[in-house]
Order: structure tokens, then C-alpha cells, then sequence
């Protein structure tokens, strides 16, 4: 994707479309103004008929606008507001970007900064079209015999700013955007593979090779015999019924001082499940390959922070296995004893996620983190609650949580906080082991989020919940990417 910056008067611009931004149609400001000024008020006459929707994201494409140098003009709402939210920003960059990839437009400059969007700047207006056009362009054809022609709906985008003053901040802007947008599709690439194919030793193969196009990236994989020797009991009981050997993969990114504590993402990298000996029903069962989304976003940041050689000290874990049935599987009612000791009650072995990531919440105690954010597809239940709109949040700590809360504001990937009160932790009570491994019906998520906080007391953690929004179903199936820009968000406002 070519993504580049102008200063040029927007009117003599020769592009096969010019896009801008139209807030109040009776009072045109910006570059919309310039071009219904050299018009003779073209633009105006034409919005008095209504035909442009005063709702952000509206679009009306024009042709052959008089005096304009461009051979299309595209009109995008900006709202019926005096100031556009970050929401409807974002509208108006993909509205802009599914025109110009449905179209026969190869080239387009667009005057969307123009708009003033409440609490952000240049830098984060560029982001979001950046990212905008990558994302809106993904395609996922691994399996297919026929590929995408990923040329045919290529489009160059310049982005238009009046004062060369600006083009630093620009530029970052579209770095950082084409970086979490280059994230997103690692992350749905590897949610999208056949689990045939996407195996923890894929997924160990694939660490390896970031670290090959990313030097920068230290990698250590530990297998089962390793993970035995320290341990692991949890997080090896959810293997036990695979021939597919479970791998604990190990990302180190260090662009900081050596003195500066890391950040530590943990993912959840199921990457099949089945339920194990409590099997799930059949329908909808090919979805669990799903289940490892986690991990993927886990490799998606990974590769983002690399790729923009953040300042920021990073470890990236992931906790991969199958979850089957099979003539060694744990059973509903077995007792395991976790690497910190713990003996685990499994009530249910489709409760497995919780299983791997508890070992690897206790392995990372190694890297001394400022702050841990694991990352899982964990319940059914957080969709209950918060829908496929928002992710699960849970915390020990009320400024990481805030820190996540703000992120996803700011990025529109949005997280809402639950709680792990006291009244909760309380459900998890076994006759026979130290805790179950589930605390009944209630609060599913919450009492999941209850389980993980039992090891995780040596740093401040937080929980993220995506199972609601991992990925889409029916028509639209398919890995959307998430929270891999909540996530960026989080560690470029450290960063700054």
C-alpha cells in the first residue's frame, strides 16, 4: 500500500479523485471551501439538495467538479456537529477507504485532516487512515487454489496537509498506522488458518522466522520435556489427549535501557479446541481454531512494536496446545498441580484456557515486569455481559486498568472493566485441590478473571476477556485482529 503526503493546492492536484471532508454544508471550511471557491460554488449548490447525509461516514462521489484538476470528487460527512468524535473519524477512513478499493480509482489525495477531531491531532487523524486502507483491503486466501489479485484494488493514497510544517507528524502518523494495521492482519492471518495447519509448532515455526525479518526479537521456545522439568503440570494436562506437543514461545523485543522494566503480553494460544473429555456440541465446533486469537494478537504487536523499533522494553508469551480427547486427557474431576505449586481442582476440561495460562502467568515472574496483560478467547460468558462489541477487563491494579480503559477509548477498540471483588474470588472453592479450576455458572468471566488473579500477585495484571470479539461470524466470518490496536495504543502512550 502506497501512502504518501502533499502540500500542493488541492485544486490544481491531478489525481484520479480528490476526498473531502464536509462538516456544515451551508459554511465549507478547508480544502472543501478552496475547491467550491475555484467552482464558482459547485459544491455548495450541489449540498443544498440534500444529497450528501449529514451523518459521519456518508459519502457522495462526484465527477468532473468544473475547474478542478482531479477527475473525481469525493464528498464524506464529517456529521451534523461542530466537532467530529474519534468515532466518526474512524468512520469517515473507512468510508473512504471501501470507495477507493470498490472503484476504478488507482490514485487519490485526501483532505480528511482538514477535520478537527475532539482530543486528537495530525499524527492520530493519519493513523486511522493508514490503517483504515490496509484493513479494509485484507484478504485471506492461504487455502484457496485461486488467489486474490492483490494489484487489482491497490490504490495510492496521498494525504494533503497545507503547512510543510506538519509532514513530520504526518509521516508518523502513517508509520504508526500502517504498523498496527500490519499487526492486525499477522493477528488475523493466524486466526483465520485451518488448525490442521496454524499447530503450536506453527506457531513456534512462525516466532522464528519474526525473528529472522526482525532481528531485534529474541526468541526461546520450550517444549514439553522443558516445560515438565519446571513444572508445568496445568499447562501440560491441557495437552495430554494431543499428538500435537504443546510449546511455550518466548518473545523478547528490548529497544529501552537494560534498567527499564518490560512490558509482558501473555496469550492464549488454543489452537484447537475441542473441550477435551468435556467436548463441546458440534455446531459451530470449526470456530475453536479461534480459540488461539490471543496468541495471534500477542505476534501481531510483536511484530508492530519491531517494526517501528518502539522504545520500550517488551516480552511477548504464548501458551500453545491442543485441547482433545483422546486415551491420556485430563479428565473432569483430575488434580494437577500448577509450576507455583497450586493443586487445580479440573471440573471441566473445557475450562483449558485458564489451565495453560496460569503456568505462563507464573513462568514471566522471571522478567521482573512492570506490568503483565494476558490476552485470551477465554469465555462464552463475557459475551453474555458485554456483547461482541467490547472486550472483558479485569484488573489488580486500578492505573493499569485505567491505562487499558483510556487505550481503547482512544483507539475505538474499546475495553470495559469487571470486577474481582472478594464475593467472587469466594466461589472458587474445592473439597479435594486448592482451587477448581471453574466457579460455577455465575459471573463466568469474572470468576475466570478470579482464577487467573491467584497468579499473578507478584506484579501489577490485567486480564483482557476477547472471546466476544476475536472474531465475527456468518456472512463476515472471520479473525477481525482485535485487541491488537488497544494494545498498540497502550504501549505508544508508555512510550510517549
Amino acid at each position: 500500500m502506497n501512502i504518501t503526503l502533499s502540500n500542493a493546492d488541492p485544486v490544481k492536484l491531478k489525481s484520479g479523485c480528490l476526498v473531502l471532508s464536509i462538516g456544515n454544508p451551508k459554511k465549507l471550511t478547508g480544502c472543501a471551501s478552496d475547491v467550491n471557491q475555484a467552482s464558482d460554488g459547485y459544491l455548495g449548490e450541489l449540498l443544498k439538495q440534500g444529497d450528501l447525509q449529514q451523518k459521519a461516514g456518508a459519502t457522495l462521489l462526484l465527477h468532473r467538479v468544473p475547474n478542478i484538476a482531479a477527475q473525481r470528487v469525493l464528498l464524506i460527512s464529517a456529521g451534523a456537529g461542530s466537532s467530529t468524535s474519534a468515532i466518526d473519524f474512524d468512520k469517515m477512513s473507512l468510508a473512504q477507504a471501501k470507495i477507493l478499493s470498490s472503484s476504478a480509482i488507482k490514485d487519490a489525495t485526501s483532505c480528511l485532516l482538514d477535520t478537527e477531531v475532539e482530543g486528537h491531532d495530525l499524527s492520530w487523524k493519519s493513523r486511522s487512515m493508514a490503517q483504515a486502507l490496509i484493513v479494509n483491503g485484507y484478504q485471506f486466501d492461504l487455502h484457496k487454489s485461486v488467489k486474490t489479485d492483490a494489484k487489482k484494488h491497490a490504490v495510492k493514497l496521498t494525504l494533503h496537509t497545507g503547512d510543510r510544517k506538519n509532514n513530520k507528524t504526518v509521516t508518523n502518523g502513517i508509520s504508526h498506522g500502517v504498523a498496527i494495521a500490519n499487526g492486525m492482519q499477522t493477528a488475523r492471518d493466524l486466526g483465520n488458518m485451518a488448525a490442521n495447519v496454524c499447530t503450536p509448532a506453527y506457531l513456534a515455526d512462525y516466532a522464528k522466522n519474526l525473528k529472522k525479518a526482525q532481528p531485534s526479537v529474541k526468541v526461546t521456545v520450550l517444549g514439553e520435556t522443558q516445560m515438565a522439568k519446571l513444572k508445568m503440570g496445568s499447562l501440560l494436562s491441557v495437552s495430554a489427549g494431543s499428538e500435537e506437543e504443546a510449546k511455550l514461545i518466548c518473545m523478547e523485543y528490548k529497544g529501552a535501557k537494560a534498567t527499564q522494566k518490560p512490558v509482558v503480553l501473555v496469550g492464549k494460544g488454543i489452537t484447537f479446541d475441542t473441550g477435551g473429555i468435556s467436548i463441546k456440541p458440534s455446531a459451530g465446533m470449526d470456530e475453536m481454531k479461534y480459540d488461539m486469537c490471543g496468541a495471534a494478537s500477542v505476534f501481531g504487536v510483536m511484530q508492530a512494536v519491531a517494526e517501528l523499533k518502539l522504545p520500550i522494553n517488551l516480552v511477548c508469551v504464548v501458551a500453545a496446545a491442543e485441547n482433545m480427547p483422546g486415551g491420556k486427557a485430563t479428565k473432569p474431576g483430575d488434580i494437577v498441580t500448577s509450576m507455583s505449586g497450586k493443586t487445580i481442582e479440573v471440573l471441566n476440561t473445557d475450562a483449558e484456557g485458564r489451565l495453560v495460562l496460569c503456568d505462563a502467568l507464573t513462568y514471566i515472574a522471571k522478567y521482573k515486569p512492570d506490568v503483565v496483560v494476558d490476552i485470551a478467547t477465554l469465555t462464552g460468558a463475557v459475551i453474555i455481559a458485554l456483547g461482541n462489541h467490547t472486550t472483558g477487563l479485569m484488573s489488580n491494579d486500578d492505573d493499569l486498568s485505567d491505562e487499558l480503559y483510556q487505550a481503547g477509548m482512544s483507539s475505538n477498540d474499546k475495553c470495559w472493566r469487571l470486577p474481582i471483588w472478594d464475593e467472587y474470588q469466594n466461589q472458587l472453592s474445592s473439597n479435594f485441590a486448592d482451587l477448581p479450576n471453574i466457579g460455577g455458572r455465575a459471573a463466568g468471566s469474572i470468576t475466570a478473571g478470579c482464577f487467573l488473579s491467584r497468579f499473578a500477585t507478584e506484579y501489577r495484571w490485567a486480564h483482557l476477556d476477547i472471546a466476544g470479539v476475536a472474531w465475527k461470524q456468518g456472512a463476515a466470518k472471520g479473525a477481525t485482529g482485535r485487541p491488537v490496536p488497544l494494545l498498540m495504543e497502550f504501549l505508544l502512550a508508555r512510550c510517549s
